[in-house]
């Protein structure tokens, strides 16, 4: 994968083995940062320690406080963290959550963001914020929370567990799949989605083969595509399933995606023909329903909702609840009862995802 560095006006992309260290420092400077608040997980501890010692005359302060599908509590801690540290930047050093919550910091402070992605969530090339607060995860678009750099090092996701990588691989491809129907979706948002399925699948096979060493790269490169497909397509039926089970039920993201996202393909296919036609050659398949699903099932990654937490008896609340969001133009037509027989074949893990 080659090296490259995009400086849009509104966002600067590093990309490139080793970027973080060679060149995180000078991105930092490059913004007139002089205090970080570093936003990170506690798994991500052992990552950020050698880094942080290196950025240590510029890091006033570390939160470690990151839970997923961002709980409003949590933000607000850490923007009270960020006033009480006079951080003049944040620093999101992360998965998905992560820069979930530095976003949520930027949009309660104004502080720009330097991204360092160590998953493959892609949250962090798009404009799109959430936060779930009494099991209601609600979502909003604002400027100010897409971060100014981004370094992407496929480095710091060699050693990722396989199963998280291909969990967090799948997440990706969900977003460049729902790109081609959702609300922005376009003529040059299709081609970025095609690329963007073409990596991904590329690198979930290599994850298969030859493990998350070999697979970082193409991983890495697809995911920031597929956010940067998202972020002009924007959300549609899948994420806004995924949201509701994530922020109601608290299912995992990732997971959460890779269950979905052949049921959903699936679901749509009858209305996106020409989706389905370029999904498919991306992935050198016929079927690219039946290609996510061998790949799922070669990947050892969760295939059904009853697998993650869902209980049955959360079904016909879960469905009334996205039917609700569930954009008008979906390509077919996604009411409650629809949307409770989709949930029920992705809840009971039917072998072969098919319209309702």
């Amino acid at each position: 994968m080659p090296e490259f560095t995009y400086d849009a006006p509104w966002q600067r992309i590093v990309f490139g083995t080793g970027s973080v260290r060679r060149q995180l420092r000078s991105e930092i400077e490059r913004l007139g940062v002089e205090r970080l608040l570093v936003l990170t997980s506690p798994a991500r501890q052992r990552i950020s320690a050698g880094l942080l010692c290196s950025l240590s005359d510029l890091v006033a302060d570390v939160f470690t406080g990151v839970r997923p599908h961002i709980p409003v509590a949590v933000a607000e801690v850490a923007g009270d963290r960020a006033r009480v540290a006079r951080a003049d930047a944040v620093l999101s050093l992360g998965g998905g959550s992560t820069t979930g919550t530095a976003k949520a910091v930027a949009l309660a402070t104004g502080l720009p963001i330097i991204a360092v992605p160590t998953t493959y969530a892609g949250s962090e090339v798009t404009p799109v914020w959430g936060l779930t607060e009494n099991g209601h995860k609600r979502t909003g678009t604002d400027p100010a929370v897409l971060p100014r750099v981004v370094v992407y090092d496929p480095d710091l996701l060699r050693s990722m567990p396989e199963s998280i990588a291909a969990a967090s691989g799948f997440n990706a491809m969900a977003h460049c799949v729902e790109a081609f129907w959702a609300p922005g979706r376009g003529s040059s948002v299709s081609v970025i989605a095609e690329e963007s399925v073409h990596a991904l699948g590329a690198g979930l096979r290599t994850l298969a083969e030859a493990g998350a060493d070999a697979a970082a790269p193409d991983l890495l490169y697809g995911a920031y595509l597929a956010g940067s497909a998202f972020a002009t397509a924007g959300s549609g039926m899948h994420h806004k399933l995924c949201h509701v089970l994530g922020g109601a039920y608290d299912l995992p993201h990732a997971q959460t995606h890779a269950v979905m996202l052949p049921y959903v393909l699936a679901f749509n296919a009858p209305g996106a023909p020409e989706a389905v036609d370029r999904i498919g050659r991306a992935l050198d398949s016929a079927d690219p329903v039946a290609a996510l699903c061998d790949l799922a099932k070669i990947l050892g990654i969760p295939t059904n909702l009853r697998e993650i937490g869902l209980a049955e008896t959360d079904l016909d609340e879960a469905a009334a609840l996205t039917a609700a969001v569930v954009p008008d133009d979906n390509p077919v037509p996604a009411d409650r009862t629809a949307l409770r027989a989709l949930l029920a074949a992705a809840w009971s893990g039917a072998a072969t995802p098919e319209h309702p």
